[in-house]
């Protein structure tokens, strides 16, 4: 009897580890699927939807952009320099994204390591950072842990955190369509 509860109790712990593996398993094919992005998505032009997308209250973004309070944001998931971004950007009746808080971009994406191109960049005619539509930041706006090198332009992180970084260097961006 001693030898037939062994062999049973072999076979139970034989099936719990082979149980455990395929979780683990999947558990790391899960983790893979969800912390990557695909970094190779064109950026070919957007086209237009007739549906409201996801958070919009009131607006309809084109494909592949994202609605949020009265706003259509498009998240570059190709690299360009500061220039390009902001040529893409304007290409579709935008502009890169103009932040009125660190956090306003929280409410609709994913934290991530990447730091994302915005439309502020130093002017010297102005000796002041402004924005693309040539408004200058306010100190509520963004925080920054070092004084930024006026020679870069400014790089965001979905965190709320922002760095200076060479305009000529490639990041992922962020454009916004303001449609009221």
């Amino acid at each position: 009897m001693a030898a037939s509860q062994t062999t049973q109790w072999r076979w139970i712990s034989g099936i719990l580890g082979v149980t455990a593996l395929v979780l683990m398993a999947t558990l790391g094919i899960l983790l893979k699927n969800t912390v990557t992005e695909p970094h190779n998505q064109s950026t070919a032009s957007p086209g237009p939807t007739t549906e409201p997308q996801k958070g919009s209250d009131c607006c309809s973004c084109q494909e592949k952009w994202v609605g949020y309070q009265c706003n259509c944001y498009f998240i570059s998931y190709d690299y360009k320099t500061w220039t390009e971004s902001q040529i893409f950007c304007n290409s579709q009746n935008s502009t890169l994204v103009q932040l009125h808080n660190g956090n306003e971009l929280q409410h609709f994406m994913r934290s991530s390591g990447k730091y994302y191109w915005i439309g502020l960049s130093y002017s010297k005619e102005h000796d002041a950072w402004l924005w693309e539509n040539g408004s200058a930041l306010n100190r509520d706006q963004l925080s920054f842990t070092t004084v930024p090198s006026t020679k870069n332009c400014i790089a965001y992180n979905p965190s709320g955190n922002v760095l200076d970084e060479p305009c000529i260097r490639q990041n992922p961006y962020i454009c916004k369509q303001q449609l009221m």
